[in-house]
């Protein structure tokens, strides 16, 4: 037995064990946070490199580590955004008393077995979104009865939601959106009563109804579900949700009208049902929901009279566009203190608008376009001087715009097009100083083009043809040196053009057709080398064509047409690569360039007498030159070429003149190449070119040793800044980068006057030569190969975005732009417009100075904000995807009008009875309306194609944030194997 003096003892020394306790389990949770460190996460950056155990042995000041503060125990591990690899570091839940894991914005890869979630029961948050976890979502056990927050959105699980998910008695937080499940929603869900937030967007469930056990949400504050596939109506139990504040549900199937319940909803701050199949009359329900701040129900089928008593609401912003609402505007709704944001465009209503419209509230954004409004606009408009946007496009409103809009400073953006307004436009509103749209086509307006318009310093866009404007172009448009589009056509303006025009270098398209303007074509127009259309039709210009025309790099539309041009057509103008060129009605002769000497150019000739050509009907052919005159040519031409060989002769012999000078290229060899420079310029004739575009030549070049590189040669008179800039970036970009999927930049020569790039040469040319050209594409008849060329081509730019630093950009991502070897193996070229986003100071974030890249595959947002991210790669990647599958080029002419090959394959993923995505099961006779029919895929190959156009879906959405990285692309695609084996 212990002594007395021992019993004594006993208690201090159990009070000694509990001080020391921290410090012992500090010391194992820094050994466990090493282990896993060391077995199970891989950290290419360093970000966990002071986890390193020292002699005080605490984790609790280490990155992405919190400790609890009375105990100093290890509460958290958050290591979100750090770019580190592996699989689910499950280890890390060996520490007790962790509660919170934050594993966000990281590469961990994988599934989520159970058994790798067993030991983390005892957390209270566990977050792992947009990481690149596959498989099913984790099945978790009862003990996870302390779960608040669980976050596993923006990863690849799929398949069904567990009922497990219905048992988590404390979760608050909910978030599964951006991933591929695709069962439905399940109705257990409304078991979680003390859930907050609930996110399920951006999922390809199967067909079905939003369960009415939502109702049951009592806490709900947040509910999100756009673009899952929800049918049916809006259930009642809606209206149980008052704590609700956003309530989204956009972008889905959901047909019916809106429940009267929903003015149970008394927290709610935003409604957005847009994209739907809703029907009938707003319920008069919403009323009661004097605290809603904004109201979307777009782009559904409503219908019926907007009611009274929508204008009792204290709204925000009232979004109702894209419906078939009837009926006018109640005059009350001009009474609201709170409006800010008032969206009705493309519905049906008449009247005229609220005459106290904007008097009462602080209105910022204004949009009533596509509608039957007649009678004069509202004069109050901009009472408040908060008006940035007025779209009145598309109505019949007449009479003037009230002098009260040219004192409103803040107006950045007028769309009046398509009215029936009439009058002069007033001196300060044509000079309004945060304008940068202004666009009133296609009304009755008159009067002078104010001078005053230099003071919109912002303009971009002025479009006002369709007018009776007269009088001349006012030299002071020439100080807006930010403008984009200028059409004034269709007017009567006379005058000569101001040659100062030509200053406006980032001017994109300039139409002046239909006028009575009058002197010769300005010259100099090279210098706007951003022009891609130049519209001068039916007007009174003389003189001749200015051949530096020719020199425009980018120009695709040229109409010169119904003038009193006169000379030749200048041969410099085949250089262009057009889209329509009209010469017509003017009064030019001589012989018609080689380049245009085609059947599909007379009509673009037509009306010029004097025109000739050897054997194009129906202009006559050329006379033949005298024998006489050849004679006397032929004497001077030899007199010629014997004095210029006396004089060479004489200043070699007896100068030293002609000395051999040394090599005037500068030359950068960027691989080990077995060539001099000197080797290549001797073989860039005609007969080895093999393509043009517009900044350079390509040509093929077979060397003495047998080896074939492709050159491209920047046209002549290289100094152009534009051209200077392609150059620089192509060098700077390719001549850093080593990848498969990349083509090599072999060598770079340049010199005052030419800039020449040397590549390795790829056999099968361009993936649209292949794909689109006139010998069709026996080469790629199987899926499989061009399986391979989507894979290779989503390396090549996921290796851009992810492993270059820093990341690069490319900007102009089409099949032209993908290059085949002999093998098939794709090569993303062409970086002339790639750009990197590491940003200088004071560079704008990711802004342009004008839109790069090529029609059709240009993602929406980039055309609109001149903002570049890895997302517009994306979005033409989609688009590159999409021609794989279909064979069709991106504005092809069998989608009809107004549609390109995203719109056509978007419609008809949601074409099916019950409106399915193509990640659903098509049958294979659904599909093959899709596949190009010059394939012949088994029915495993549809099973692959089928996940391939989610893929491409996936990739163009309309929203930049919707659309995976390219890196999480390459994962879907390699996650395409078919489930029935190959035979």
């Amino acid at each position: 037995m212990p002594s007395p003096s021992a019993k004594s003892l006993l208690p201090l020394l159990f009070m000694c064990s509990l001080c020391f306790y921290p410090v012992i389990a500090l010391n194992g949770d820094s050994e466990i946070l090493i282990r896993v460190k060391n077995d199970m996460v891989d950290d290419p950056n360093g970000k966990l490199s002071d986890w390193v155990l020292t002699e005080q042995r605490s984790p609790c000041n280490w990155t992405g580590i919190t400790c609890d503060a009375q105990n100093q125990s290890v509460a958290g591990i958050d290591l979100s955004g750090f770019r580190i690899y592996g699989g689910f570091p499950h280890g890390f839940c060996r520490i007790r008393t962790l509660r919170n894991l934050s594993l966000s914005d990281n590469n961990f890869i994988g599934t989520l077995p159970p058994q790798s979630l067993s030991p983390c029961s005892h957390l209270h948050v566990l977050r792992l979104d947009s990481n690149l976890f596959i498989g099913e979502l984790p099945d978790f056990s009862v003990e996870f009865g302390h779960l608040q927050v669980l976050d596993l959105s923006a990863n690849n699980f799929s398949g069904d939601i567990p009922a497990s998910f219905g048992r988590f008695p404390a979760l608050k937080v909910l978030k599964l959106s951006n991933n591929l499940l695709s069962g439905s929603i399940p109705s257990f869900l409304g078991n979680l009563s003390e859930l907050t937030h609930f996110e399920l967007a951006y999922n390809p469930f199967k067909p079905a109804p939003l369960p009415f056990s939502i109702g049951n949400l009592s806490k709900l504050e947040n509910l999100w579900i756009p673009d899952s596939n929800l049918i049916g109506e809006i259930p009642d139990s809606i209206g149980k949700l008052v704590s609700l504040t956003n309530l989204d549900l956009s972008n889905n199937f959901l047909s019916g009208k809106i429940p009267d319940s929903i003015s149970g909803m008394s927290s709610v701050k935003q409604i957005e049902l847009y994209m739907n199949q809703l029907s009938g009359e707003l319920p008069d329900g919403l009323s009661n929901l004097t605290t809603l701040l904004r109201l979307d129900v777009s782009q559904n089928n409503l219908s019926g009279s907007l009611p009274e008593k929508i204008a009792a609401l204290r709204l925000e912003s009232l979004n109702l566009n894209d419906n078939h609402f009837t009926g006018e505007i109640p005059e009350s709704l001009a009474s609201n203190p709170n409006l800010v944001q008032l969206k009705l465009f493309n519905n049906s209503f008449t009247g005229k608008l609220p005459q106290n419209l904007g008097k009462y509230s602080d209105l910022q954004d204004f949009d009533v376009s596509t509608n039957d409004f007649s009678s004069e606009l509202p004069q109050f408009l901009c009472y408040r001087n908060k008006l940035q946007r007025i779209v009145i496009f598309n109505n019949h409103f007449s009479g003037k715009i009230p002098e009260s809009y040219g004192e409103c400073k803040t107006l950045s953006y007028l769309r009046f097009g398509d009215n029936e307004l009439t009058g002069e436009l007033s001196i300060k509103f044509w000079g309004l100083p945060e304008l940068e749209y202004f666009e009133m086509l296609n009304n009755r307006f008159e009067g002078l083009i104010s001078p005053s318009i230099s003071n919109a310093r912002r303009l971009t866009n002025i479009l006002i043809s369709g007018n009776n404007f007269t009088g001349e172009i006012p030299s002071k448009i020439c100080s807006l040196r930010q403008l984009i589009a200028v059409d004034l056509g269709q007017n009567q303006l006379l005058g000569q053009v101001p040659t100062c025009i030509t200053q406006l270098h980032k001017l994109q398209k300039l139409d002046l057709q239909e006028n009575m303007f009058t002197g010769e074509l300005p010259r100099n127009l090279n210098s706007l080398s951003a022009l891609t259309e130049l519209n001068l039709s039916v007007n009174r210009f003389t003189g001749n064509i200015p051949p530096e025309l020719g020199n425009l790099p980018v120009l695709t539309y040229l109409d010169l047409s119904s003038n009193l041009l006169t000379g030749e057509i200048p041969a410099e103008l085949t250089k262009l690569k057009l889209n329509q060129i009209n010469f017509s009605h003017n009064k030019l002769y001589g012989k018609v360039p080689s380049g245009f000497d085609h059947e599909f150019f007379i009509s673009s000739l037509l009306g010029n007498p004097d025109l000739c050509s050897p054997d194009l009907k129906p202009f006559s052919p050329c006379p033949k030159t005298k024998p006489g005159t050849i004679y006397f040519v032929a004497i001077l031409a030899i007199g010629a070429i014997l004095l210029v060989g006396s004089l060479f002769w004489f200043f070699k012999v007896k100068s030293g003149f002609m000395r051999k000078p040394k090599s005037r290229w500068k030359v950068v060899t960027f691989q080990r190449v077995g060539f001099s420079a000197e080797a290549i310029f001797a073989h860039l004739t005609e007969q080895n070119l093999i393509g043009s575009g517009g900044s350079s030549q390509v040509y093929r070049v077979k060397l003495k040793t047998g080896e074939i590189v492709a050159v491209k040669k920047l046209w002549e008179g290289a100094s152009k800044p534009e051209t200077e800039t392609v150059f620089e970036s192509e060098i700077e970009t390719l001549g850093r980068i080593r990848h498969g999927n990349v083509v090599k930049l072999l060598q770079c020569c340049r010199d005052e006057s030419s800039k020449i790039l040397v590549y390795e040469y790829m056999e099968n040319g361009s993936l649209a030569d292949v794909l689109h050209g006139e010998n069709g594409c026996a080469s790629l008849s199987d899926w499989r190969t061009r399986f391979t060329i989507a894979l290779g081509a989503a390396q090549g730019l996921a290796y851009l975005h992810h492993d270059c630093v820093p990341a690069i950009v490319h900007r102009d991502v089409k099949s032209s732009n993908i290059l085949l070897d002999a093998e098939m193996v794709p090569r993303v070229a062409d970086f002339g417009l790639a750009k990197t986003l590491q940003r200088e100071a004071g560079e704008a974030d990711g802004a342009m100075s004008r839109v790069a890249g090529s029609y059709g595959y240009i993602a929406p947002e980039y055309a609109y904000t001149l903002k570049v991210t890895e997302k517009s790669d994306v979005y033409s990647f989609g688009v590159v995807l999409m021609e794989l599958v279909t064979g069709k080029r991106p504005n092809d002419p069998f989608f009809g009008e107004n549609k390109d090959i995203v719109k056509w394959v978007t419609e008809a993923a949601l074409s099916s009875p019950e409106k399915e995505s193509y990640n659903a099961s098509h049958s294979c006779s659904e599909l093959s309306q899709l596949v190009d029919p010059r394939m012949n895929p088994s029915t495993c190959d549809y099973e692959e194609i089928q996940k391939a156009l989610d893929v491409a879906l996936r990739c163009t959405s309309a929203f930049a944030i919707n659309r995976p990285s390219m890196r999480r692309v390459v994962e879907l695609l390699k996650d395409q194997k078919c489930a029935t084996p190959r035979k």
